[in-house]
């Protein structure tokens, strides 16, 4: 390949058009696209203004270590400092531990990109390239009240950390660093050495992530911003498609990188070579601001409905691991999952915190202490009566519900603490429940929809409480 036809292929870029656009938002919509983040969309507001986190990173870096950069021509990378810092005979271990307070002395916010890419809630799973949380803090930002409700996990070379379940299975949106996460171990890349380290060992049998990259494999895959070098990003498309990347393939890639278009060789490789590529030229922080607005009117106003946008939510928000205090504690039989999901939708339209628990993984004395305090310190206690209750003669619901009604008789007399709810035609006659609930009004709420009225009358009832 001569350069001068490398050169003119970066001028050739064939336009990102409205078919383009058409198609990806169809592959988003069916959740069969997997954003791929990487530094170019952590620009954070600092002293001097906004700038990129890791260009502010390695100057700060370098003022710890008194590493000075005479003579540097361009944007200091913290490579440099740390190829410096090596060069002065100083630990590599240690950069790591310094890295770390630095990180934890600065209150940087999401960028308004990562921000967008949150709000867009057919994206379930995200894989960052980078080691710092503002991706997570996004999305928890966004959807979750600032709530630290997203579940992350992190590679490292030494230790296999792969996704907990498929990704059909995920109950919460899950951010993977592929490159690891901040720590105060070196457990996380900072330098080109430690690409080197995690390239080769995400190659091995036994440290690749296997859950991952099958998604990585089947999946469309959004690369925005990572900032790798030529052959890094050849590797690394090679290493998620698992096949030669001339070969055909039913998914593409939509690569949109400031950096790739310094790279005319790439540009040449990816237009020539591998043929479900797409490359966008205005950056990664344009196309996601495209992609933001498109999304949205395609959506129409209830597509931020849950996070700021007007209207009613129109999907579940999973509880987070922990209840707020004063929440109302949801109770319930495992099989009922789906109508418990509709009853928390409903609860969070009225501004009702409600919580239950999700997973159900734990066991043990310590999860029943964690339940069992959850509902002694809850605002009220809903729960929900079903056919399922009906048959069931043990469960964690029982528990629950034997717990909650030991609470009140510690309560004056006619408090309401207890609210049953049924959620289908199972009778109170004969019903399969303490003693109490069947002086109590039940609300009815077949499959979990919350009414309005019924809605009113909880946010009274919830407003009426000392």
């Amino acid at each position: 390949m001569s350069l001068s036809a490398a050169d003119s292929s970066v001028s050739a870029v064939a336009p990102f058009d409205d078919d383009a656009w058409e198609d990806l938002l169809n592959y988003i919509e069916e959740k069969r696209v997997i954003p791929i983040v990487g530094p170019e969309l952590t620009v954070v507001q600092t002293d001097a203004g906004p700038e990129n986190l890791y260009t502010w990173l390695a100057r700060a870096l370098a003022a710890r270590l008194n590493i000075s950069t005479p003579g540097q021509n361009g944007t200091l990378t913290l490579n440099d400092v740390i190829v410096r810092h090596l060069a002065n005979r100083g630990r590599r271990e240690d950069l790591y531990t310094r890295i770390r307070t630095i990180m934890r002395e600065a209150t940087f916010a999401p960028s308004p990109a990562l921000l967008k890419l949150a709000e867009i809630t057919d994206f379930d799973l995200y894989v960052s390239t980078t080691f710092d949380s503002l991706l997570e803090d996004a999305i928890n930002r966004v959807r979750f009240s600032g709530t630290k409700n997203t579940d992350v996990a992190a590679y490292t070379p030494s230790e296999l950390v792969d996704l907990p379940a498929v990704r059909s299975a995920l109950q919460r949106p899950l951010v993977y660093h592929l490159m690891g996460r901040l720590s105060a171990s070196p457990t996380y890349v900072i330098s080109d050495e430690d690409v080197l380290e995690f390239v080769c060992a995400l190659q091995t049998a036994h440290y690749m992530p296997e859950r991952l990259f099958a998604e990585l494999e089947r999946n469309h895959l959004l690369m925005l911003g990572g900032g790798f070098s030529d052959w890094l990003t050849r590797l690394f498309l090679r290493l998620a498609k698992r096949r030669r990347l001339s070969d055909p393939r039913n998914s593409g890639e939509v690569v949109a990188d400031s950096h790739a278009f310094a790279e005319p060789g790439l540009v040449f490789f990816l237009q020539q070579v591998s043929s479900r590529t797409r490359l966008f030229s205005g950056g990664a922080a344009a196309f996601v601001d495209e992609l933001h607005r498109r999304w949205l009117a395609r959506r129409g106003p209830a597509a931020t409905a849950g996070f700021g946008g007007s209207g009613a939510p129109e999907r579940f928000l999973p509880p987070s691991r922990e209840m707020a205090d004063h929440a109302v504690f949801i109770s319930y039989a495992r099989e009922d999952l789906a109508a418990v999901q509709q009853l928390k939708v409903g609860l969070d339209a009225a501004g009702i915190r409600a919580w239950f628990d999700l997973e159900r993984l734990e066991s043990g004395d310590d999860f029943a202490r964690k339940i069992r305090g959850n509902v002694a310190r809850c605002g009220y206690f809903i729960p929900v009566i079903s056919a399922t209750t009906q048959r069931r003669v043990e469960g964690w619901f029982r528990r629950e519900w034997n717990w909650a009604v030991d609470r009140t008789e510690g309560m004056l007399a006619g408090t309401r603490f207890i609210l049953p709810v049924c959620i289908d035609d199972t009778p109170e006659k004969g019903a399969h429940v303490p003693e109490q609930f069947l002086k109590m009004h039940w609300t009815r709420l077949p499959g979990g929809v919350v009414t309005t009225d019924v809605a009113a009358r909880l946010k009274e009832l919830l407003a009426a409480k000392p």
